[in-house]
């Protein structure tokens, strides 16, 4: 079975995140950029099922500007057998990330597609739902475990609000992953060698016919004001006058 993991670069987990100062985006530039850390749980999950057997390729697919090349090496450092970069410039939707993903998905035709919840730069979580959709495919979503059963079907645990929820999902699918799936690896210096000798395959969006125009106009950016700090009170009276007269409906 082929399975296809979609990995997105972003700003590293560990910066904090600043507008720039025109409101028109966040400020990216001369900051460390690496691999969305749900991805990296995707890939864990199908470097895992390859070791056990139930895969037999992995390949990491990208969509986004050339530096994007430096997340799929990372990926091919991390185990992936091939990369596919869907080089395009500008910001990519959910909507047109997923129309790639479709497009690439049939040109590879794998059994599987494992990708992360949502990306941490903006929160979407609607990529692989998307895809799911588009597809005509089963999809699971926020994975905490994947058992597959054989090639046609698997077994997949997701939380949802009251606990835990199994699925039996006919293959081919989509399944996004959680947290709580995993621990990713770290890529060792000799797989990082080996990485640059992996084949990595460059497409263009109009190379699979698809178009990545934006349906959405992004208005400003911008931090959250100062929380303030909170007051002592005297008495109950006191507090009650307070939360009758200044406390705010939210």
């Amino acid at each position: 079975m082929k399975i296809l993991v979609p990995v997105k670069r972003v700003l590293d987990y560990n910066i904090k995140a600043r507008p720039k100062a025109d409101g028109t985006g966040v400020e990216l530039a001369g900051l460390k950029m690496s691999m969305n850390p749900f991805d990296e749980i995707a890939m864990e999950a199908a470097l895992r099922l390859k070791e056990a057997g139930q895969a037999t390729e992995i390949v990491a697919v990208s969509c986004g500007p050339a530096a994007n090349q430096e997340t799929l090496r990372t990926a091919l450092a991390l185990g992936a057998d091939r990369a596919v970069l869907v080089q395009c410039e500008g910001e990519l939707e959910p909507l047109a990330v997923a129309k790639l993903l479709r497009a690439v998905t049939l040109r590879e035709q794998p059994g599987l597609v494992l990708c992360g919840k949502q990306a941490i730069d903006d929160d979407a979580n609607q990529t692989g739902q998307m895809l799911s959709a588009l597809m005509g495919w089963a999809q699971a979503t926020f994975a905490s475990r994947i058992e597959l059963q054989g090639a046609s079907e698997a077994l997949v645990t997701r939380e949802i609000d009251g606990g835990l929820e199994t699925l039996s999902i006919r293959l081919p699918a989509v399944i996004t992953t959680d947290l709580r799936l995993n621990e990713p690896r770290y890529a060792t210096l000799p797989n990082i060698m080996k990485a640059k000798k992996k084949p990595l395959d460059t497409l263009t969006p109009a190379d699979l016919g698809v178009d990545t125009a934006p349906h959405l106009k992004l208005v400003q950016v911008f931090e959250p004001p100062q929380r303030q700090g909170g007051i002592r009170v005297s008495d109950v009276a006191e507090l009650v006058g307070k939360l009758k007269n200044e406390a705010k409906v939210i």
